[in-house]
């Protein structure tokens, strides 16, 4: 009888989760842990539990939902290409536009797509498209950034345990990221330590066989950094003044997220070869490389099913980015991303000049960040402490990766003028509760 009255007082949400926990494999993201909600069903920008509490989503599942939940636009368009034909690598309509639309959207020549399932996989492709064009090994990545958990992508990827699972494949660097919010002097300053130390690298470990450079124009994973001004066009002159492409991992800020259509357009860079995925496919998994004519040619890349993959590019998963790209377009999302963007950082700020529990606040578009501190101070805010904002969030009606000191913000493209008030509401409520 206690046990049937302790279960009566679990809400249903939190039974199903406990009910799923018993077969499901550990390891899911720490967002779905720690709030051990169970969604019915999302509009918009708002996610209902099964118990009808809502939520204000400022993850959209780590920067994919690009359209928000259910769009009526996006449901019809899977539904339509559901009833027609759904897999297989054959040309299809939907894809044949699609390729044209992301060359034109695309930066500078690059006018060639090759897709695949998720991000990794893309980066992996990535790589070995810029290996089968110079003819090198070595692959250069940043402190902090992230790139994939597979095996090509893993050890250029700042994940603490990566080396308890084995070696990693040779030729793989990783230079300091220039965090203006740690380092110290100017912008300048810390883009120049970092570019002397990047060519050192280069010069000792990679001399004469290094094939790319990698870099997210906003480091996601790290925190949403914003790398200084120029930071990226020097990194491309360093990556072909050693005859080795740059490539731009645009995973999460690709098709508006950072107020521009790439993140690479706040540098006006134009990068070798570009990868994408995320925010795409609006929540289908599909990921995508990009790059020119040429590069593209190299073999063994272009090789007949050397780069090909099972489910990239089917029918299905051209279906939901050529209707994501076409309502990011039509709705202007990435000039209401930009806008909005600026009303989040601007709020936060307020924010922090009241409560000082919040420092660093930083982004471009909707994809914001900023830190937690102890009140007062620069000291970053316990992991407790920030468990505890996190919850306090999710008790206001606000999901957001808020469970560490760097809190990212990523909300759907769609998100107004009115519900980011409301998140900044939820928020300083919830940072004058913990303080």
């Amino acid at each position: 009888m206690l046990v049937e009255r302790q279960a009566a007082a679990k809400s249903k949400s939190k039974l199903l989760f406990d009910a799923e926990q018993q077969f499901i494999a550990p390891g899911l993201q720490t967002i779905a842990l720690l709030s051990e909600l169970a969604i019915d069903h999302g509009r918009g920008v708002i996610l209902t539990d099964l118990d009808g509490k809502t939520y204000l989503d400022f993850n959209a599942g780590v920067s994919v939902a690009s359209l928000g939940h259910t769009h009526p636009r996006y449901v019809s368009a899977l539904r339509k290409q559901l009833e027609e034909v759904s897999v297989g690598s054959f040309t299809s309509r939907t894809r044949a536009e699609l390729v044209r639309l992301i060359a034109e959207l695309a930066p500078g020549g690059l006018s060639r797509s090759q897709f695949f399932s998720g991000g990794a996989e893309a980066v992996e492709g990535a790589i070995r498209l810029a290996r089968s064009y110079t003819r090198r090994i070595d692959v250069v990545g940043f402190s902090g950034g992230f790139h994939g958990k597979t095996a090509g992508a893993l050890p250029i990827s700042d994940v603490s345990w990566k080396h308890a699972v084995g070696p990693a494949p040779f030729g793989y660097h990783i230079a300091p990221f220039p965090d203006v919010t740690r380092c110290e002097g100017t912008p300048n300053d810390c883009a120049g330590a970092s570019l002397e130390a990047l060519r050192r690298l280069i010069g000792e470990k990679a001399g004469g066989r290094l094939a790319a450079i990698i870099l997210e124009p906003v480091q996601g994973t790290a925190g949403n950094l914003v790398p200084p001004e120029g930071f990226l066009t020097a990194v491309r002159e360093v990556a072909h003044d050693h005859g080795a492409l740059f490539i731009a991992d645009e995973m999460i800020t690709g098709f508006g997220r950072t107020g521009r259509m790439f993140g690479v357009d706040h540098d006006a860079v134009v990068p070798d070869i570009l990868t994408v995925g995320k925010g795409m496919g609006g929540g289908f998994p599909v990921s995508a490389v990009i790059s020119t004519d040429e590069i593209m040619a190299a073999e063994p890349f272009s090789l007949p099913s050397a780069s090909s993959s099972s489910y990239g590019g089917s029918p299905l998963a051209a279906a939901a980015v050529l209707v994501t790209l076409q309502t990011i377009l039509d709705e202007n999302l990435t000039e209401n991303a930009a806008r909005v963007g600026d009303q989040l950082r601007d709020g936060l700020r307020a924010i922090a000049s009241r409560h000082g529990t919040i420092a660093n606040v930083r982004g471009r578009g909707l994809l914001v960040g900023f830190d937690l501190v102890e009140p007062g101070t620069r000291k970053i805010l316990s992991k407790t402490g920030c468990v505890e904002f996190f919850k306090r969030c999710l008790a206001g009606g606000l999901i957001l990766m808020g469970y560490t000191p760097r809190v990212r913000i990523h909300p759907p493209l769609i998100l107004n003028s009115a519900e980011a008030e409301r998140g900044l509401e939820i928020l300083d409520w919830a940072l004058a509760s913990i303080a």
